[in-house]
């Protein structure tokens, strides 16, 4: 195994001597192969007398969420999420993700193998702010921010799966199960060129998921998910209506100054809600301070990625008798499709009106 890694370095490395863009490529596979090298199987950590007791604990639940995510959600029962590794640093990859100045589209980076995608990781912060430099630079809207933890799609189950990592994994239990459920999610069908179909499909299986699993999870752990889920709501609720209104201004014939004028004042409202949220109900809690800070069109625009189809993947399980089986083959029918067809499919297959 170390052998195969080392080699698989070595390849990484003269991808990198081959030229800058080439360099992208080496940081990702490097980056990869030294989250697998870090990484121990669950049980030679639970076994050590020198692992925390707390991180013990959340280990064993980590692998509690594992089986029930294969036995229960038919998420696949392979490598992935089945070692851990500790890293030093509170991210495991800085996605950058840029949108023109007066618009919600996503600029797109295509790679081999996955398509194009709406962002692009870099398992260090400088060379993201680099990036993010010269995107501005351009004019364009420009977020960096930290990731926990990303999928393989299931392509490195063979060196090992995807791990568990020292960025998420003492995150209250409805978080860690959300995540797991997540990224599982997406090894379960991924289509290139579609990343609003792939993140929503994610996001409704922890959402689904997780519901399943509080059903038989302590009065403690439905009580702090019930918690984290009315502010997780209240973020969903006035961002999605900033979405909505700023779509609304930019598919309008106004003049650029003035749209840029508009544009200002509704992300002026978009920071106040959460002012008032924040001073209100959410009793000050701090957790989204930093992202309203450096709200702007990128920003939003992921967000939304995230988040607009997740009802009519909702009202499709509902159509597939909350079958995770029939789920999964009802999507995959849909990723098959071309991408124009897409996405009027699955409204049309979900009964949820565009």
């Amino acid at each position: 195994m170390k052998r195969l890694l080392r080699i698989l370095a070595g390849l990484a490395l003269a991808t990198a001597l081959g030229g800058c863009s080439l360099g992208y490529y080496a940081q990702s596979v490097g980056g990869h192969l030294d989250l697998m090298q870090r990484a121990r199987p669950v049980e030679q950590w639970v076994a050590d007398p020198a692992t925390p007791a707390v991180l013990r604990e959340r280990l064993v639940l980590a692998q509690r969420l594992r089986v029930f995510a294969s036995d229960e959600l038919k998420l696949p029962d392979n490598a992935s999420y089945r070692r851990f590794a500790q890293l030093d640093r509170n991210a495991v990859v800085w996605n950058v993700v840029a949108t023109p100045e007066l618009s919600l589209t996503l600029q797109t980076w295509c790679f081999p193998v996955m398509g194009c995608v709406g962002y692009r990781g870099y398992f260090q912060r400088a060379p993201a702010d680099q990036l993010a430099a010269e995107l501005r630079a351009q004019g364009l809207d420009v977020s960096v921010y930290g990731v926990p933890a990303y999928s393989t799609l299931g392509w490195t189950n063979w060196l090992g799966g995807d791990p568990l990592l020292s960025t998420f994994i003492r995150w209250p239990e409805s978080e860690l199960a959300r995540l797991l459920f997540h990224e599982l999610a997406h090894q379960v069908v991924y289509v290139a060129d579609d990343t609003a179909f792939n993140e929503s499909v994610a996001t409704a299986v922890e959402r689904l998921g997780l519901q399943r699993w509080l059903a038989g999870a302590g009065a403690a752990a439905q009580q702090e998910a019930a918690a984290l889920e009315t502010r997780r709501q209240d973020f969903r609720r006035i961002t999605a209506q900033a979405r909505r209104d700023l779509q609304a201004l930019y598919l309008s014939r106004i003049a650029p100054e003035a749209l840029r004028d508009r544009k200002a004042e509704r992300l002026l409202q978009l920071r106040e809600d959460h002012a008032r949220l924040k001073a209100g109900p959410w009793q000050g809690f701090t957790g989204y301070d930093a992202w309203f800070a450096q709200v702007n069109n990128a920003a939003l625009a992921v967000q939304g990625a995230y988040e607009d189809l997740v009802p009519a993947f909702e009202a499709l399980f509902e159509r597939q008798g909350r079958d995770f089986t029939r789920f999964y083959a009802e999507v995959a029918r849909l990723a098959a499709l071309p991408a124009a067809e897409r996405r009027a499919a699955l409204l049309a297959a979900s009964t949820v009106k565009p």
